[in-house]
């Protein structure tokens, strides 16, 4: 029987509140969406080493997420880890393969023409409640190599309290076996907002930040721990708002590890376990055989206020719920 990782990403509608009409506009480099007409984010499909999401503004319309390296000059910004691109999945080890570092600005020379996942196919539709991105990718060698494909599915919804994308993976192993290593520069990851980090790092300005996860951990105490889901919250443009992620409980190793820093990345990452429990290295391994897939599911909440006042504890169970058999 084919063991299949489908990876979703959601962020979450508001509890009890009617959720607004997304809508999409493609354009040859990305798809802009909207909420009830307001912009929301955008899928960008060029111009990077990967896919990603930038920017991810909150219902009262502030971009809650870092906009450098996407954007230049922006006063209070960190200029560190140039990979760390809004929101995106990716992992440092695939088939000993260091996807995760791949940027054109990173700091080993390798990586300007490094690994790098295409997109091959883009479908959408909408507009209307939610909207739907369907893509086709594959993950290429420096030297042109297939390793594995993937499929993705995006899903975007929200209210004016909360926004939500759905973000559904399947890799496939269909250009041999596919492991992912043991190791913590991984996977399903966010850079937040320079308020919403902890402390001031790498020249940044304004940190003002909460980390809370699901267990009742806060700040550094969440790095390297399972939890089913992680916040950021905090003061940004004099209005408390946040950004969760969910883990799924069909996913592999559940609830999973957060590669969770102070200097604003966050990272649901179930591979890492020598990094994150101090297990023998490679425990965190996990290999895709020839021919089958892997599938796992994530949702974000783009919210207003902190995580208990978005209720984020129960937007979880709720999902998680709802989406209890996933397909």
């Amino acid at each position: 029987m084919r063991s299949l990782i489908v990876i979703a990403i959601v962020l979450v509608i508001g509890v009890g509140a009617d959720a607004g009409d997304a809508g999409l506009e493609r354009h040859d480099d990305r798809v802009d969406v909207t909420i009830d007409g307001k912009p929301f984010t955008s899928y960008v499909f060029t111009g990077h080493r990967k896919p990603i999401l930038f920017p991810i503004l909150s219902p009262a319309g502030t971009g809650l997420t870092r906009q450098w390296p996407m954007m230049k000059g922006v006063a209070g910004e960190p200029h560190d880890h140039p990979h760390h691109e809004s929101l995106w999945f990716m992992h440092g080890k695939v088939n000993g393969i260091d996807f995760w570092l791949s940027h054109p600005e990173a700091e080993k020379p390798d990586h300007r023409t490094g690994p790098r996942v295409e997109q091959t196919k883009l479908e959408t539709s909408g507009p209307g409640r939610p909207a739907v991105i369907e893509t086709e990718n594959r993950w290429v060698k420096a030297d042109g190599d297939v390793v594995c494909t993937d499929s993705r599915r995006l899903e975007f919804a929200g209210d004016d309290r909360a926004r939500t994308i759905d973000f559904v993976i399947t890799i496939r192993a269909d250009h041999g076996p596919v492991t992912f290593g043991d190791t913590k520069e991984g996977m399903m990851a966010l850079r937040v907002h320079p308020a919403l980090q902890l402390k001031n790092a790498h020249g940044s300005q304004g940190a003002a930040g909460r980390i809370t996860d699901s267990e009742g951990r806060t700040d550094a105490a969440v790095w390297g721990k399972a939890a089913r889901w992680v916040d950021y919250s905090g003061p940004v443009e004099g209005l408390v708002q946040g950004v969760a992620i969910f883990d799924h409980p069909a996913n592999l190793r559940h609830p999973a590890h957060w590669h969770a820093r102070d200097y604003g990345l966050v990272a649901a990452n179930p591979f890492g376990l020598h990094d994150f429990t101090g297990a023998p290295a490679g425990t965190g391994d996990h290999t895709i055989p020839a021919g089958e897939s892997l599938t796992l599911r994530y949702r974000f909440v783009v919210h207003l206020g902190d995580a208990a006042a978005a209720a984020i504890e129960d937007r979880w169970k709720n999902w998680a719920a709802a989406s209890k058999h996933p397909e």
